[in-house]
């Protein structure tokens, strides 16, 4: 393997200008803070924009000779591209929505978009300086959801991660954008998705799913001929560093004067940078009512509260500085007593060696954003608490409390509740804060940061290798030759063929979906040879196959096989009963009158529910409970429940395509096997034919087959050739 790039929209560091020199100071945020310490080595390179813009030609030298020594590379971006890229798309057009505020932060403009397609191309421009096919690249966040794809197109096997750092939105919420297919394609072109949470990973499938012609299994996306798996990574700190800070000298002398200062009242602390998400007004009316429900805290309780400057040229968030000044000015008016204040409020950030005091010493730390991808500032806080005591207050819309789930969780909306978390927080017993805070501190200390890290690059490498096998599956040119030449020497063959999804292309319209001139011709040249014994083997009913392949020298099978064409005279299974229909139709029309879209087909010997017209995540509810009602009615009956490319199909057990093909190969010998099919119904033949037959699963990986073709043009691709006479080939 070759180096790791990691790719984020700042560097870990901070370009400033001092005087005629530029000097290097560490980024603040999560991602540099975390990744900062722990990607580090020669074979390892960082790629961002140095949060400085420069233009004169003797600048850039010598920042990248600066950066260069860190193995930092710089993307160089003016000031319209980061008001436009940055300020206007990344910010008030994705900031807004993934964070559930679409209605009333979000807003849409050509030419962020615009913008926002120059930078990230820029940042592939970047790239593409530095890559090697063996590289493993790992993009961050929503600055650059497209540029998994762009580099996609010029490294098509390279290997690359993606982690967005914030929330996924619902699918409703998702749709509202007017570039979301754009945006999805371009976070497709990564091989491993990562998220903080499973609902995340959820929304995420549920929008590709939608709004994209590609279909997902669990939490694996098929997209062509690749796989690409979306995971949560719930991300954690530097827990050993923050767990050894309170024992510096220059902390525990902070901490010294935090408690002299504090006059043996109970402390509250609230770290937030500045943003509409974290909850901010919502935590100081909470904090307001503690005082007036409950006076007995007048005087006794001190909420410490520190928010770090961000964005504050935008008018959005102006505004909101201006509400928490306001806020936090009416609570002190109001409640102060000569020696107390109810609020110490800063707006600034604070140097670690002074956080680290403020965790050590709050009695309580509030946590409550209205909506967070993980808040590291909740685990830093658990981290600090080496005495194992003091009470975590946690939202459930932070990815955190998926993991801290001994904090008090609270819903950040209900004010009320906010409330009484708050009192239940400074009543708790020391013996109760002990048993949660190290319940808390062991699960922090095991997921902590480089643990993150140790996960996702090694499911990454898991899932290049299941990449790497696939390819070797996928008939290319090399297999072809192989197929064919086997093909080509055999004298007796059998060719089993399935229809819909084989053939031709699935449709929502069954009917629709009747054979072309092209493959009536493909057809009629494998029949006209002697050596072939074609099967047309579908599920469809007999009728139905009938109409479409009258000519003789095609074998059908329908329903599975129910039927059997010998000559022109159609045999059924012996033995096989359709009484039970009676029983199982009324059932199935229930469910018909309770789904639009969804309808029964029946056939001889089976009855079949389709849901290819039912909006999407609604049929798969409504036929996964529908086959629960029906599981008792088929019982001792000799019936099975087969699912299929959205349909059910009730039909009886003895029935499938494998022991159909398995009486077409019965004491024959045929010296070339060949079956090509797309469903879970084919597996059945795969599964029962002999290990020298040529199996093939159409559009997807997964399958017991031993190759892969994606679609239908491929299948009739490989047909074409496979018929092709060796002396046309010769000439």
């Amino acid at each position: 393997m070759g180096k790791t790039i990691i790719i984020s929209n700042r560097l870990p560091v901070t370009v400033t200008k001092d005087g005629n020199s530029f000097t290097l100071k560490a980024s603040e945020g999560g991602l540099a803070t975390g990744l900062g310490s722990v990607i580090k080595g020669e074979d390892m390179l960082w790629i961002g924009w140095p949060g400085i813009s420069v233009e004169e030609e003797a600048e850039i030298s010598e920042i990248n000779t600066l950066l260069s020594e860190q193995k930092l590379i710089p993307v160089f971006l003016n000031a319209v591209e980061i008001k436009e890229y940055y300020e206007g798309f990344s910010n008030e057009v994705l900031w807004p929505i993934f964070h559930y505020y679409a209605s009333t932060h979000a807003n849409y403009k050509q030419s962020n978009w615009d913008y926002y397609k120059k930078v990230n191309k820029k940042f592939c421009e970047a790239l593409a300086h530095y890559a090697k096919p063996d590289d493993v690249i790992w993009i961050h966040d929503y600055q650059l959801l497209l540029l998994p794809e762009l580099i996609r197109a010029i490294h098509p096997n390279i290997s690359i991660g993606f982690f967005l750092h914030i929330p996924f939105p619902s699918v409703e919420l998702f749709r509202l954008l007017p570039w979301r297919n754009e945006l999805l394609n371009g976070m497709l072109g990564a091989d491993l998705l990562g998220f903080h949470t499973f609902n995340d990973v959820r929304h995420f499938l549920e929008s590709a799913t939608q709004f994209l012609p590609v279909t997902s299994s669990a939490n694996t996306i098929t997209l062509d001929d690749r796989i690409l798996i979306a995971e949560p990574f719930p991300m954690g700190i530097d827990s050993e560093k923050y767990n050894s800070l309170p024992s510096q000298d220059g902390v525990k002398k902070n901490l010294e004067e935090l408690v002299r200062v504090s006059q043996n009242r109970r402390t509250i602390l609230c770290i937030d940078r500045l943003d509409y998400s974290k909850g901010i007004p919502q935590r100081l009316q909470a904090f307001e009512r503690l005082l007036i429900k409950h006076p007995e805290y007048i005087g006794k309780v001190v909420l410490h509260m520190i928010v770090v400057p961000s964005r504050d040229k935008v008018a959005q968030y102006k505004e909101l500085k201006k509400l928490i000044d306001r806020k936090v000015g009416e609570i002190n008016s109001r409640h102060r007593t000569i020696d107390w204040n109810p609020i110490n409020y800063f707006y600034r950030s604070l140097p670690i060696g002074e956080l680290s005091a403020l965790y050590a010493h709050a009695d309580v730390c509030m946590v409550t954003p209205m909506r967070d991808g993980m808040n590291l500032v909740s685990k830093e806080y658990v981290a600090s608490r080496i005495d194992e005591t003091g009470v975590l207050i946690l939202s459930e819309m932070a990815g955190a409390s998926k993991e801290l789930v001994d904090a008090i969780i609270v819903n950040p909306s209900n004010v009320d509740s906010v409330t009484e978390a708050i009192k239940l927080a400074l009543e708790m017993p020391e013996i109760e804060q002990t048993r949660r805070m190290k319940l808390m501190r062991a699960v922090v200390s095991k997921f902590s940061v480089n643990h993150w890290v140790k996960l996702f690059m090694e499911r990454l490498l898991e899932i290049k290798e299941i990449q790497d096998s696939m390819h070797t599956r996928k008939i290319g040119e090399h297999a072809e030759q192989i197929i064919k030449s086997h093909y080509d020497k055999s004298q007796k063959r059998i060719i089993f063929l399935d229809y819909d999804g084989t053939l031709v292309n699935f449709s929502s319209e069954i009917n629709s979906v009747s054979p072309d001139a092209d493959l009536y011709d493909l057809l009629n040249e494998l029949i006209s040879d002697p050596r072939n014994f074609v099967v047309l083997i579908s599920g469809r009913g007999h009728q139905n196959l009938e109409d479409w392949f009258p000519q003789a020298g095609i074998n059908l099978i329908a329903e599975h096989g129910a039927w059997h064409r010998r000559g022109n005279i159609w045999e059924n299974h012996p033995g096989l009963d359709d009484q039970w229909k009676k029983d199982i139709y009324p059932l199935l029309e229930r469910f018909v009158d309770r789904t639009p879209g969804a309808f029964i087909e029946e056939k001889d010997y089976s009855l079949v529910w389709h849901y290819r017209k039912v909006e999407k995540g609604f049929g798969e509810l409504r036929t996964s409970e529908m086959v629960n009602n029906i599981k008792y009615l088929i019982n001792d009956r000799g019936l099975q429940i087969l699912s299929g490319n959205k349909v059910v199909e009730i039909k009886n057990i003895e029935i499938n395509k494998g022991k159909a093909s398995l009486g077409q190969i019965h004491n024959k010998d045929y010296d070339f096997i060949l079956a090509i099919g797309d469903d879970h119904t084919d597996e059945d033949i795969f599964k029962s034919l002999p290990d020298n037959a040529v199996t093939i699963k159409v559009g997807s990986q997964m399958s017991s087959a031993k190759y892969f073709l994606p679609d239908p043009r491929s299948v009739r691709k490989l047909l074409r050739n496979l018929a092709q006479p060796v002396e046309a080939e010769e000439r």
